[in-house]
């Protein structure tokens, strides 16, 4: 099994249960799906030893098609002459193994493909998350030095762009789980620093403070009540904080 790609959820299993068909297979190979589903590393998989390019780089394309046997490319939605790649895969006989999101179609891809499949998001592949999230924390860990347990308490995992986002929040959230306050006021200020400039900029960037501290007293303490009366706040005073950054909370 290919260690880059996750088959814990039956949808995924028999994405690369295809994808191993396909190694001993000389036909070429249309694999679709979201952003970060895990596209290119199935690709990889079926041919570890062939160049990968982006469709949208043509000119490079062009030339390392002179020169192969087979060739994986991604991101074929992006490409600016589909038919001319047609061509000379055509002529040339070389096989490919190319990837494209789920939305895309072209006449050309019926001609140049024989097989076509798609990989599912991971909102239909939960099975696959924690997987997922294991071997990001394992990552987390190697890249920081530490050998600190990933705390899982509360985390969301973000699927918004599948695997791309939820390694994104596992790295931050991994790295910021042990911050200290001298830490955490230093990336505060990073992130400040050439934003400021406005003669009300007290006012627009108080949400960076009062958002996290509201999100988390009401995760913690489960109502507007118990929540006012740890913050020393009147209850109106609060309901008016949380009516003023509504579009946060």
């Amino acid at each position: 099994m290919d260690a880059s790609y996750i088959t814990a959820s039956a949808s995924s299993a028999q994405a690369f249960k295809t994808a191993t068909l396909l190694k001993a297979l000389s036909v070429n190979s249309l694999i679709t799906g979201e952003i970060g589903v895990g596209k290119k590393s199935l690709a990889h998989y079926i041919l570890p030893d062939a160049p990968i390019l982006d469709a949208s780089n043509l000119k490079e394309l062009l030339v390392t098609l002179d020169s192969v046997s087979e060739i994986v490319i991604t991101n074929l939605e992006n490409s600016p002459n589909i038919n001319k790649i047609f061509d000379i895969v055509t002529s040339k006989n070389i096989r490919v193994i190319a990837t494209a999101k789920s939305s895309y179609y072209n006449d050309v891809t019926d001609k140049l493909f024989s097989i076509k499949f798609d990989i599912p998001p991971l909102s239909q592949r939960l099975e696959d998350v924690q997987l997922l999230i294991k071997k990001f924390a394992k990552e987390a860990s190697e890249l920081f030095y530490t050998k600190e347990e990933f705390n899982m308490k509360n985390f969301q995992p973000d699927l918004s762009q599948n695997s791309n986002s939820l390694r994104r929040q596992v790295m931050i959230s991994y790295l910021l789980q042990d911050i200290n306050d001298s830490e955490l006021m230093n990336i505060v200020q990073n992130y400040l620093v050439d934003k400021l400039g406005s003669n009300s900029d007290y006012k627009n960037f108080l949400h960076i403070y009062e958002v996290p501290l509201i999100k988390a007293g009401l995760q913690r303490f489960k109502s507007q009540l118990q929540l006012s009366d740890k913050l020393g706040l009147n209850r109106n005073t609060l309901r008016k904080k949380i009516a003023e950054n509504s579009e946060y909370l």
